[in-house]
């Protein structure tokens, strides 16, 4: 097996552009040819892929086994985007981006809807626990982030800590989260525009009675917004940012006079009852509302085009997600004061609740600044999940024609494009309510996968970790994760029972103090790390399952759904892809770029790619 990479990827096509390799022929960016969608040797033929179907379980068993290494995601997957995206932001485009991408339908359409029917005026005790479990998993993204600063966001790090299988779980519902996320936030877009000229939400759409329920009105404004914000997009990273600046600058003021007039009408009498629906109901919103807090995951997808992620990460993602949780906190607080619960519009909450006090015309001021939100969070998105998209096709579990960055923009321009497609053709459908909570399942169980990765890598490096240390880790963490299912699974059967949180909850505190007293680290952050480690992480998986076992069960058949579609294209498409490149079989003539070198080294390449990345770290902090 050839060695591990060892090149500085910050040495590598740093300038903007992005360079060819000496001799390389220039190919043009828009490809359509068979191979450049399907270049591996599993497609080259009906009889070669038949040979790879009948392979499956034996590359199954290689995949499960596979691991990445931070090396192999910063050098050899970058490269295969043939030109560099541009090293052009800093903490402060990551900051507003941060408030760009979060603050948006979530807090303007999903707070009025979950506190009509699920949480009442405890609708604030519900942004209060979806906070502080998204605050959980911006400290796990943080450390991964600066370590691993690719594009591939979670998708790349779940890469080297859980290996390939994983990985492609975790893209599958990265891709239908970008998707779904686009389209709901496009279709409360379109009801905002419609409060804004004093028509009701569904107005502006097409009533279709031949389809069903959920599915029945027709949003082609909703369609044209998804693909403005993706046209800006592909643009220049550079440009959306200065373009969010000052669209998020005036969200600010909106929200700050949302703030200011709301409690000027407030009336604490309408918290009564506080909790009409009991704790279930403030965790079943939690649940629902946590989709408020999922944009922040884009911040992290940046990080290839951040000039020092190792100080502009943690200052952008952290800083932005702290002041949008007292944001959000707030604003709950100052609608639930303004109308009584079940009083309050599910579809223009905050317009509505204006009027409802005699401002009328405030009702205008929270609609334009609600579209600006979601401008913002469509514009952001349309950045940040394509750069997701790009780093899965790097892998080639997509074909590797959207990995391509476009040599004068700089920008994913196929990937941005997939994505705008696909939202659009959702948007056009499919109504809010039945996209938000396939989504928080979604993001939710990502989450928790993000927190499982970081235990990994604390507490286990191969050729470090002892033997006996791993088997006792993974016992302790299969407990962790157990006894957080339980209790998730407990509080959505008997929520009113309390016996068995008596042994679900030691169970976990006793996984998570084995952790930290029976298996010693591996691994220290090299620049910012996680605190309270294993604690933190724990709570991050606990509070992301538990949320998820608020949710209804339509949300989990409809996630079911999804991802049996999505491991069956993983089973007859993925799998082989994959396999051919990780062994270094590539149609196109690629050589073997070593991902998964490691993986039966006993560890001595991964130690020392973490060393090269170390030095490549030290570089940035330098500049």
């Amino acid at each position: 097996m050839a060695p591990v990479e060892t090149s500085s990827p910050e040495t590598e096509h740093h300038e903007e552009g992005g360079n060819k390799a000496a001799g390389e022929v220039t190919r043009s960016y828009w490809r359509w040819h068979k191979d450049d969608f399907f270049p591996e040797p599993s497609f080259a033929s009906w009889g070669a892929y038949r040979r790879a179907l009948g392979a499956t379980p034996a590359r199954l068993r290689d995949r499960f086994a596979g691991r990445s290494t931070d090396a192999a995601e910063l050098g050899a997957l970058r490269r295969r985007s043939e030109n560099e995206m541009r090293r052009c932001l800093t903490w402060w485009d990551l900051t507003w981006f941060g408030f760009g991408s979060v603050i948006g339908a979530g807090i303007f359409v999903l707070t009025g809807q979950e506190a009509h029917d699920h949480a009442g005026p405890a609708i604030v005790l519900s942004y209060v626990a979806s906070g502080l479990s998204a605050m959980l998993s911006v400290f796990c993204y943080t450390e991964f982030a600066v370590e691993i600063p690719v594009a591939g966001g979670s998708f790349a790090y779940l890469r080297v800590e859980l290996g390939d299988v994983a990985a492609f779980i975790a893209a599958a519902n990265l891709i239908l989260e970008s998707i779904i996320g686009t389209a709901a936030v496009a279709r409360s877009w379109t009801s905002y525009l419609a409060s804004l000229i004093n028509k009701p939400a569904s107005a502006l759409r097409i009533h279709a009675p031949s389809l069903v329920d959920g599915y029945n009105e027709l949003d082609p404004i909703a369609v044209g917004v998804i693909l403005v914000t993706a046209s800006l997009a592909m643009l220049s990273s550079k440009g959306t940012s200065r373009v969010n600046w000052v669209a998020s600058a005036v969200h600010v003021v909106v929200i700050g006079f949302v703030i200011v007039a709301g409690f000027l009408h407030a009336d604490p009498s309408n918290l009564k009852p506080f909790m009409p629906h009991g704790v279930q109901g403030v965790f079943r919103a939690a649940a629902i509302v946590y989709f408020a807090y999922g944009g922040f995951d884009n911040i992290a997808t940046m990080a290839e085009e951040t000039k020092n992620p190792s100080r502009d990460i943690p200052l952008g993602l952290l800083g932005s997600m702290s002041a949008i949780t007292a944001i959000y906190c707030v604003m709950a607080l100052v609608l639930s004061m303004m109308q009584p619960y079940t009083a309050i519009d599910t579809s223009a909450a905050y317009s509505v609740a204006f009027t409802s006090v005699g401002m009328h015309w405030a009702q205008y001021v929270v609609a334009l600044g609600a579209l600006k939100g979601m401008t913002t969070v469509l514009l952001v998105g349309a950045l940040g999940q394509a750069r997701y998209t790009t780093h899965i096709a790097r892998s080639h579990i997509i074909p590797p024609v959207f990995a391509l960055v476009h040599p004068r923009t700089g920008t994913p321009v196929h990937a941005t494009a997939l994505i705008a497609a696909a939202s659009a053709c959702i948007a056009l459908f499919s109504s809010l309510n039945v996209l938000s909570s396939l989504l928080s399942v979604s993001t939710l169980f990502i989450f928790m996968m993000m927190a499982t990765a970081l235990l990994v890598r604390r507490y286990y490096v191969r050729g470090v970790t002892t033997r006996a240390h791993a088997r006792r880790f993974v016992a302790l963490l299969v407990l962790i994760i157990a006894s957080s299912v339980g209790i998730a699974a407990y509080w959505g059967t008997s929520p009113e029972r309390w016996h068995g949180y008596v042994v679900l909850v030691p169970a976990w505190a006793a996984g998570t103090a084995g952790i930290q007293l029976l298996v010693p680290a591996a691994r220290a952050p090299k620049v910012w790390g996680v605190p309270l480690v294993p604690w933190l992480p724990s709570l991050s998986i606990a509070t992301n399952l538990f949320l998820m076992g608020s949710l209804g069960k339509d949300a989990f058949i409809r996630f079911g759904v999804c991802t049996a579609i999505m491991l069956v294209y993983y089973v007859l498409v993925g799998l082989h892809a994959t396999y051919d490149v990780a062994h270094g079989a590539c149609a196109a003539g690629e050589e073997e770029d070593d991902e998964f070198a490691g993986a039966d080294d006993g560890g001595k390449n991964k130690v020392a790619a973490v060393a090269d990345v170390e030095k490549a770290g030290a570089a940035d902090g330098g500049r």
